[in-house]
């Protein structure tokens, strides 16, 4: 029988084409537009401030346009809401041209809803005759409600999806994770081996593309290998033109964990760069990379879904810290000190939505837990009496995640601010 935890992984990893968000919005839209047979001729989207910034300026798979607008105009006129995250894939050059059109036309109208770190969307398309109503909450594809013409088609309890998850997640310590990242039997892991399979096929594809900058640089810095003698430098390459390709809206699917294609990124392809330099066993590899996800996971259930921090270099970086840590024979006590240093350094550090800039930050991410890794397992840390650190590792990454959920809730709104003034 499936450990719990195991199940809480593998539940949670899901393939996502482009960034999480515009894949969202165009789901809900395609959804709702699937309940009318008359084109569509308008979109009206309301979206909680997460993911209005998320999609701002994020890549589209395909396209050269950016956003909200376009996410929502494709979903109106091509996406396949049974491919839900990948509804995107596919989309042909008349479909483009006709998402175009709609936006141009003013078809298509956005607004920001509420500030908050939880998944909301409400899409409404109009046709000639019909209007349907489709709201996702919570999580990126959770319909929790389908209106058209004012009946209403389906309903379901608005209870948040995380609570389970976060009841689970939370009742465990950082000891239990290890020991269980350690112990379970390796055949309950053998599906995190998809996980690389995709990520690995997104980084190339990011250093095929002509329009990736970060992918050639890192390259370059690698001595013009993707697998150097450099560890460091092979996991910013590895990490960061995935990223890069991610946001830029290259063909290809992330696999993401607690909603994001990033945090994927981040918690897993480091990793990898480690298991080829410095050759550690498959096994290994697929332990620490549970571990990662699950630290991760623990973070997140307490900064939310989307909120004014960078999770995936805080959560999903941190994630992965403890992965190199159990890679390199390090135990929690080594964590901890980790932990720590990762809490007093990246903490805080903001997210401007899903857009190039992800690149940056991840790069930013893995020197921060490289070092905060090297320092630990030399007994160089961040004492647990300064700032939001902590007597236990547990509390430690609970302050990391309160910092976000609601210490910037008011950061969360100055950028909303800033975003719509540049729609002006």
């Amino acid at each position: 029988m499936m450990q719990k935890l195991t199940r809480l992984i593998l539940d949670d990893m899901k393939p996502a084409l482009g960034v999480t968000e515009p894949g969202a919005i165009a789901y809900a839209v395609a959804t709702a537009r699937s309940y009318i047979e008359e084109p569509v001729e308008t979109v009206k989207l309301r979206l909680n401030s997460g993911m209005f910034k998320n999609a701002f300026t994020c890549g589209i798979p395909g396209m050269d346009e950016v956003g909200n607008y376009y996410a929502a105009a494709l979903g109106a006129v091509a996406s396949d809401p049974e491919k839900k995250l990948e509804c995107l894939d596919g989309i042909t050059e008349e479909q483009k041209a006709q998402a175009r059109k709609m936006v141009k036309n003013g078809q298509i109208s956005v607004e920001m809803s509420v500030i908050a770190s939880d998944i909301f969307i409400e899409a409404t398309v109009h046709g000639t005759l019909d209007h349907v109503t489709v709201t996702i909450q919570h999580a990126h594809t959770n319909i929790i409600r389908i209106e058209k013409n004012g009946e209403i088609l389906f309903q379901k309890e608005t209870e948040p999806l995380e609570m389970e998850e976060s009841s689970t997640i939370h009742q465990y310590t950082l000891d239990a994770l290890y020991q269980y990242a350690k112990t379970v039997d390796i055949e309950e892991l053998r599906f995190i081996r998809k996980a690389y399979e995709l990520n690995l096929d997104l980084f190339y594809e990011g250093i095929k593309s002509k329009k990736t900058t970060y992918a050639p640089y890192l390259l370059k810095q690698n001595d013009g290998k993707v697998i150097s003698e450099d560890e460091q430098k092979t996991a910013s390459l590895l990490c960061n033109a995935a990223i890069e390709a991610r946001v830029l809206g290259l063909s290809k699917p992330a696999m993401s964990i607690t909603g994001s294609g990033a945090h994927g990124i981040i918690a897993t392809m480091p990793l990898y760069a480690a298991y080829k330099v410095k050759e550690y066993s498959q096994e290994t590899l697929l332990r620490a990379t549970a571990l990662s996800y699950l630290v991760c996971m623990y973070i997140k259930e307490y900064s939310g879904k989307l909120s004014a921090f960078c999770g995936c270099a805080i959560a999903a970086g941190t994630g992965m810290a403890c992965g190199l840590v159990l890679m390199r024979g390090g135990d929690t006590d080594a964590m901890k000190r980790t932990i720590n240093n990762m809490a007093s350094s990246i903490t805080g550090m903001i997210c401007d939505g899903g857009n190039q800039g992800c690149a940056m930050k991840g790069v930013v991410a893995v020197d921060a837990a490289y070092r905060s890794v090297d320092m630990a397992m030399n007994g160089v840390y961040i004492y647990d009496v300064h700032g939001i650190n902590a007597d236990t590792p547990e509390e430690t990454m609970r302050n990391m995640g309160l910092i976000a959920s609601p210490g910037m809730i008011g950061t969360e709104k100055t950028m909303m601010d800033i975003l719509n003034g540049k729609n002006k």
